[in-house]
């Protein structure tokens, strides 16, 4: 059973640990960041290390206003997923938890509201992969049919291209994707125009906002918000899907 992180806790560090956006700094900020996650490491081992949780309280009407997809239905729990499309821990999550989360949600025991972040961009090779992934999310989402939106969704995280910034994914080639999964010619030009992308940048923003109030501030992807709250192992198979489904805390 995964459990919600308590105020203040620190879990341990992995391989797998989530992506946060930073901001610039100086020689004196590394070296102490340095010196910080050496005792940090020294203390704990695995896991993942989330720090500052605050008590802000998330919108439920911005949360559901700036996703980019709602699927599953209104009777069924509720979550939030929040991923960068350029997030190659995301790409992790989907592959051990997307099957799952598409198995409930198909069998009306899900609902899931799914955020498209963008903070990751500078990573592409383009510097605006995440931003044009989004939009093109945005252009399937419109076409309101969840077992496409899933399916393009899925592929989109299965061809994420390295963030080395050594391969790119066109605007016409994430059309193409699409098409390949199901979407219609009007769906494919939407995402080759990137019609859609300022739409998703204004929506990556509003929902970074809400997830900061859930972290004290420590936006990081993947993340999954379940009552509010950010949930525990998410990265550790599906047992938090599970306490979920079976009604238990999370």
């Amino acid at each position: 059973m995964s459990k919600k992180r308590k105020p203040g806790a620190s879990v341990p560090r992995t391989t797998n640990s989530k992506y946060q956006p930073s901001a610039p700094s100086n020689t004196m900020t590394y070296v102490l960041g340095g010196v910080a996650i050496l005792v940090i490491a020294g203390l704990v081992i695995g896991g993942i290390w989330w720090s500052g949780r605050g008590n802000g309280e998330t919108d439920q009407a911005a949360l559901a206003s700036s996703s980019t997809m709602i699927v599953g239905p209104e009777n069924a729990p509720l979550i939030d997923v929040f991923e960068d499309p350029m997030c190659p821990v995301c790409k992790v999550f989907e592959q051990q938890s997307g099957p799952a989360i598409t198995k409930a949600v198909t069998e009306g025991k899900l609902r899931v509201r799914y955020h498209t972040l963008q903070f990751l961009n500078s990573r592409s090779a383009t510097g605006d992969y995440s931003s044009r992934a989004a939009g093109a999310l945005a252009c399937v989402a419109d076409e309101q049919n969840t077992d496409l939106f899933l399916r393009f969704h899925s592929a989109l995280f299965a061809a994420q291209p390295p963030e080395d910034g050594t391969g790119n994914i066109t605007s016409p080639e994430l059309a193409r994707m699409a098409t390949e999964q199901g979407a219609t010619p009007a769906t494919a030009t939407c995402i080759t125009d990137n019609a859609k992308v300022a739409q998703a940048e204004e929506n990556a923003q509003k929902s970074t906002d809400e997830l900061s109030k859930a972290t004290g501030g420590q936006v990081g992807t993947p993340t999954v918000l379940h009552d509010g709250e950010p949930v525990d192992g998410v990265l550790e198979g599906n047992a938090w899907l599970d306490s979920i489904l079976g009604g238990g805390n999370a």
